[in-house]
Formats: C-alpha cells, structure tokens, sequence
C-alpha cells in the first residue's frame, strides 16, 4: 500500500527550502493543507494582566497572506498536486483528514510563539491519540535552533552577546532545494474518502481577517478588507513566493541597492531605502538562509562591505527575538516584559490613543507615519520607533496596546519581532538603555526637507520644512497666508513637543 503524507503549511508558504515539505514529499502520495484557524482571526482578547480586546488580523496582511495561500496553490498544481483549504481547529481538521486520505504521518514547521507552540501541541496530541505520527521541522531562522553554542533556555537576553556568539560559533545551514511534489491519494483508491480531495476555496481577505467582528477603527468595514495596495506607499507587497524572489532579485542584482544599504536603511520614502523583504520572511514566502545564499553570491560578484554585512545582522536580530519569545514564552508579552518591570505604571486614555492610531497628535512626523501605517500596513524602522517612543515614553500608554495596534495593522507582523521592539523602546524588554526619543530632533534629522511629512500631511504642503514639522509656531497672520489654520487642518499638539524625549515612566 502506498505511503501517504499530510504537509501542513502554517507560516512558511513556499516551497523553496521548505524542510517540513521536503520531507512528506518522501512519500507516495502528498495531501498539502492550510488551516483557517477561526481563534486566530477576529476580536479577541489580549489576555493576563489588565487585559483589552483588540482584532488580530486587519485587511493588509489578511489581503497579503491571501494573495500568498493564492500563490501557493498555483505553485503546487503547476507541480500537479494541489493546496487544500480548510476551515477550523488543526487540532479538529487534521486527523480528521488524515483518516479520510489513509495518510499516517502530518509533517510541518514548529513556530516559537506560545500561542502557536500551544497549537501545535495540541494538534500533535490529536493526530497521536488518531493513531497517526508527526514529524516537526524548525525553518523560522538564519540559524537553526539545534546549532545555537547553548540551549535556546539558555540564550544571552541582550542581542550583542547572542550575535557575537552564534557569528564566530554557528554555521548557517545550506538551503534545501525544491522536492518533486508527490501527486494526491488516487480519488479511486477504496481507503480515501474522495471529499477529502475538495481543495475548498481559498478564504476572502473578510474572512482571514475576521470577518464583521469589531475591532479597530474602521477595519471591519468591507471596502477597507477588500481594497488593494496604497499608491501612496513604499511598495505594494504582492503576496507569494514567486513576488518574494522577484523581489530578492530586484533588490540585490537588478537594482544593485544592497551596496548602499547601511547609508540608506534609515530612510522614509521609495522603494529601495530597505530590502522590504519583511513581509515575506513573516509569512514564510521567503527563507531567511535564501536571503543569506543571495548576499554571499553578491559579496563573492559584486562587493562585500558593511552594507552587505548589516543585512545579515538584521537577520540575526530577527532570529534574536525568534529565539526570546521561544526562551520566555508569555513573560515576553506581560506589562513589565522580560525586565519583571513593576516600577512603570502605564495609564490608559482612549481618546489620546485614538489621535495617535489615527495620526492626528498635531506633531507631524508621528501623524505621518500613523497615516502610512493606517493606509499601506508599513512603516520604516525609523518610523516604528518613533510613533512607539512617542506612545510609550511621551504620552505614558501601555507599551501592548500600541504593539497590539501594530498586530492588527502591518502587513509584516510577526510576533516575536514586533513585541520585542515595543518592549525594547518601552523599556521593559532586552535592553536596559533608555530609548526615549525627540520626534522633533528625529524629524529634522531623518526628514531634512519635510518631504515625508507632506507626503503624508498634504495640509502642510507650501509650508518651509522647518514649519512642517513645526507647525504650532506659525503665527495667525503666517496661517492665514499658508491657508491653514491650526485646529481646523491640522490638530493643535497634544503636547508641548519641545518635551518629546523626556521619560515619563
């Protein structure tokens, strides 16, 4: 009898250096899945200590990992299998399949959030209690979570220990190459039940999303989950693997940006300031050790420098934080972090935090880069400290309820990544420094010429870049010849800017 595997695709939808799939396409036959888990979409709540509810997914990753479950299904029966979607609990969906496909084993990726260690679990324990095995794979990082110099338990809690460690003690392990995909169990076979072939639709931006359950402003309307990439942005972020390498390409050899990307990852407008492959990486269209192999064959035929260097560091402080949240499990998302933090007594004002989600603090780089975040799902580094200092360290907000905004909006969430630089800024996470910054200092530096801030603030086109970013200190007669009046086209500051960097907490 011929062998059947499941290959269950969470968050790594390729098929490039994809382990979990190399190893059930060593079976005859191959039944790929994707679960639309319904807990993990929709209005829920944040959960410990002074919880709040706040939506998931909203529409630009919804939209983005649509267009990647899209892509993937296309990609597998161009390869003559194909990407079934179901809907619930892998826990319930599973073994349930398997029992209809005749498959005896289900293969797929581990993921280190405790929300989704907890899933796993729990499927693991219904596919063994269905009489059916598992075989768990890790493709999250640069470096594999066996070849750290300690246990993950055990890692450094501050990134320049970690870094400087697995740079001199762990090698990274080469890419796998794209298995032949085996086909589907025959429909004729009598031990499969033939319904258990019916690929199912792949499931509306709505529906990733949540639904029409309340959350955020605005996201459950239809329009807005329906709607497609800003003109406005940066880049509109296809979904897929095909757009994940196309974009490696465009970046590293077409464009030839990698050169220069140390002088220019600090920028705010175009395309090519960063790599923007973050999307990707998050919803695993994009292998971070594919990333590495194209940076040492542009090192080996164009030039190796810092540049080249720092886009490898920043893979590594993405697998830091991979590697925190798989070491502290939920501390990593508590109030006081993983500082145990008992000092700061964060407050809540939903009215202030409301000017800030919607860009409307009347301090003009924060605005700006809200309004991007709302209308694209992205923002620059730069960007994301700043609104995050501001929330935090001006304004004294509860460090989760802006990270968890950051859930709902980026098209590039990923947990570990995101909460852990909340929390770094915040002060409670992996590093003791204070990381309160000037917005205003920041403006002038990052956005010489305003040019940012107008993009997204059209209100203050006309105005000189110093008044951009400081429009208060337009005097009556100054607004009156600019056509702009302070409270009626742009919001008076919520608070005295020149104080922006001072630490409340």
């Amino acid at each position: 009898m011929p062998e059947t595997a499941i290959v269950w695709f969470r968050r790594d939808l390729r098929t490039h250096d994809n382990e979990a799939l190399a190893a059930a396409a060593e079976a005859d036959r191959l039944l790929p899945v994707y679960c639309v888990a319904p807990r993990r979409t929709g209005d829920r709540s944040y959960g410990g200590p002074e919880s709040f509810r706040y939506r998931k997914v909203g529409p630009h990753r919804a939209r983005f990992r649509r267009e990647s479950l899209a892509a993937l299904r296309s990609r597998l029966r161009d390869a003559g299998s194909d990407l079934l979607i179901r809907r619930g609990r892998p826990a319930a969906v599973l073994p349930e399949l398997a029992a209809a496909a005749g498959a005896e084993t289900v293969a797929f990726h581990a993921l280190p959030g405790p929300e989704e260690r907890a899933i796993s679990a729990e499927t693991v324990a219904a596919l063994r209690d269905a009489g059916r095995s598992t075989r768990r794979f890790w493709g999250r990082t640069l470096h594999h979570v066996a070849d750290l110099p300690t246990p993950y338990t055990q890692i450094d809690d501050t990134f320049t220990p970690f870094k400087d460690r697995v740079e001199a003690d762990v090698p990274i392990r080469a890419t796998l190459s794209r298995p032949s995909v085996p086909p589907l169990p025959a429909a004729d076979d009598p031990d499969v039940d033939p319904a258990a072939l019916d690929p199912g639709d792949l499931p509306s931006v709505a529906s990733i999303g949540g639904g029409d359950t309340a959350g955020s402003r605005d996201l459950d309307d239809p329009a807005a989950d329906a709607a497609g990439p800003d003109d406005r942005g940066v880049h509109p972020f296809p979904g897929g693997e095909a757009a994940a390498l196309d974009r490696l390409s465009a970046y590293l050899w077409e464009g030839d940006h990698l050169r220069e990307y140390r002088e220019t990852r600090n920028g705010l407008l175009g395309a090519n300031y960063s790599s923007k492959f973050s999307p990707w990486l998050n919803e695993g269209c994009l292998s971070p050790r594919r990333v590495h192999e194209e940076v040492e064959a542009y090192e080996r035929d164009r030039v190796a420098n810092d540049s080249t260097y720092w886009l490898r560091f920043e893979l590594r402080w993405r697998d830091f934080f991979q590697f925190q949240v798989l070491k502290h499990g939920r501390q990593f998302f508590a109030p006081g972090g993983l500082r145990r933090r008992e000092d700061v007594d964060w407050r809540w004002d939903p009215t202030a935090f409301e000017r800030w989600a919607a860009g409307e603090t009347g301090i003009p780089f924060v605005d700006a880069n809200m309004r991007e975040l709302d209308a694209t799902g992205y923002l620059s580094n730069r960007g994301r400290q700043n609104v995050a200092s501001f929330l935090t360290n001006d304004l004294g907000i509860d460090w989760r309820r802006g990270a968890a905004h950051f859930e709902t909006q980026l098209v590039d969430y990923d947990a570990a990544s995101n909460y852990g630089n909340w929390a770094y800024i915040a002060g409670v996470g992996n590093d003791s420094r204070e990381r309160a910054f000037d917005v205003l200092a920041q403006a002038r530096t990052y956005d010489p010429d305003a040019a940012y801030v107008t993009h997204w603030l059209p209100e203050l086109e006309g105005l000189s870049p110093e008044q951009a970013h400081a429009p208060w200190t337009l005097s009556a007669d100054e607004q009156a010849a600019h056509g702009i009046e302070l409270g009626t086209d742009y919001p008076r500051p919520m608070i005295d800017p020149t104080t922006s960097g001072d630490d409340p907490v």
